[in-house]
């Protein structure tokens, strides 16, 4: 299967800014950040195409930025003007997503 190593994440004051790096053991042609806060279900946050063609959750339009290395099988969300609300576990996967998940990245956002 392939494996799904998330980073980045971390603690920061709101209206700051983190950027999330996911590096795939193998090419994923539809890839997506989700995300978990505590007592809520896991959403997808965006996604992204190999052709480069995104989808952002309403919330986040604006904000954040996702974007991939092919080359690499990275794929990336900058996460800018976060609020307390962003706070959550954040994963990236295929979209639709595997049956599994990785550790996923805490973000953290607080004054």
């Amino acid at each position: 299967q392939v494996q799904l190593v998330e980073s980045g994440g971390g603690l920061v004051q709101p209206g700051g800014s983190l950027r999330l790096s996911c590096a795939a053991s193998d090419t994923i042609l539809n890839m997506g950040w989700y995300r978990q806060a505590p007592g809520k279900q896991r959403e997808l946050v965006a996604r992204m195409s190999f052709e480069g063609v995104t989808y952002y959750v309403d919330s986040v339009k604006g904000r954040f930025i996702i974007s991939r290395d092919n080359a690499q099988n990275t794929l990336y969300l900058q996460m800018n003007s976060l609020k307390p609300e962003d706070t959550a576990v954040y994963y990236c996967n295929k979209y639709p997503s595997f049956q599994y998940w990785g550790q996923g990245t805490q973000v953290t956002v607080s004054s």
